[in-house]
């Protein structure tokens, strides 16, 4: 197996690359190292990558040049897109970027696919695309048609795509929701890093939506598990989809979405008294009110994904929180 891997100097890209290494796979990795945070990370990230079997591209996804001889020099056999740019609140400030990157750039990635037969096409999606649905916990089986931020619009527009290109070029194509990650190497745009920070640091930052918003918090291991089932399991169409009942899970087409969530959403308040915990420091809060761009609660149904892979988290939320605060001492 040979494992082509977008946004490997990314947090999730990098934590799947290692397993995959890990395992004995090749692996082909892209990034453009862009200075959405501090490039450092990403370097420090690629460090650990040091590798006989990793070669590693570096270039932008929108450069069609660019990822065309990557994918002809890497021949890969299986691809795992992971690129994109991320988070919610960016996007109100800087919507282009997500077109560029998270729709040119994933047409660019699985057209490159279906031009070099690859065996399966697994694609990060993400939890937001559930939108202004309070129907929980989130099922793969219900509808994503009211997405309330750009960022979880183009994760829709990725996952339509990839059904066009399993339909009608008959590419294997798997899309995981991904539910609220952290951990170790984690983004310091996301909010356990910036927590943790200013705990740290004893500054004081803003806390949405009053704490009270609950998120589906999934440590980084438990992701690598699920992504590395999906990888040695292609995609298969649903034999028994129904036209004209049709499942949004599933396909007549080798199509799938499923979540991968810890399914135990928390509240943010109860994240920050982790946290403080493992600190030994308390809090400096400014409540703030929830913006429209973000949702109150995010909660995944596991049931179909428990089922197809016999997949349960391993890590606890105060395991979790534990690693991550030891993580963020040693490292900074």
């Amino acid at each position: 197996m040979k494992v082509l891997i977008t946004g490997v100097a990314g947090f999730i890209g990098f934590h799947v690359a290692r397993r995959c290494l890990q395992e004995g796979y090749q692996v082909v990795g892209i990034d453009n190292m862009n200075d959405y945070y501090n490039p450092k990370l990403k370097r420090e990230r690629l460090s650990q990558l040091t590798h006989e079997q990793f070669s590693f591209y570096q270039g932008d996804l929108t450069d069609v040049e660019f990822v065309n001889n990557t994918f002809e020099e890497g021949s890969p056999t299986h691809v795992l897109h992971f690129a994109a740019q991320a988070g919610v609140r960016y996007s109100l400030k800087a919507p282009a970027t997500y077109i560029q990157s998270n729709i040119v750039g994933f047409f660019h990635v699985i057209e490159a696919s279906k031009v070099q037969q690859v065996e399966h096409f697994v694609y990060a999606s993400s939890s937001s695309v559930y939108g202004a649905n309070r129907n929980a916990p989130f099922s793969e089986h219900t509808s994503t048609e009211h997405p309330v931020n750009l960022y979880a619009a183009t994760k829709k527009s990725n996952e339509m795509i990839a059904h066009s290109y399993s339909h009608l070029f008959h590419l294997p194509t798997t899309g995981l929701r991904f539910f609220t990650v952290y951990g170790p190497w984690g983004r310091p745009d996301m909010a356990p890093h910036l927590f943790t920070d200013a705990i740290i640091d004893g500054k004081t930052f803003e806390v949405y939506g009053e704490g009270q918003v609950l998120r589906d918090f999934t440590y980084i291991n438990d992701i690598v598990d699920g992504v590395m089932m999906v990888l040695n399991s292609k995609s298969k169409s649903n034999q028994s989809w129904n036209a004209c009942d049709p499942d949004p899970a599933s396909s007549h087409a080798p199509y799938n979405i499923y979540n991968i969530g810890n399914s135990t959403p928390v509240k943010v308040i109860d994240f920050i008294e982790m946290l403080e915990r493992y600190i030994g420091k308390k809090a400096n809060k400014d409540f703030k009110p929830l913006s429209k761009s973000e949702v109150q609660l995010t909660h995944a149904d596991m049931t179909r994904f428990a089922k197809e892979f016999n997949f349960r988290p391993k890590t606890s939320l105060d395991e979790g929180v534990k690693e991550f605060v030891e993580w963020y001492r040693s490292y900074y």
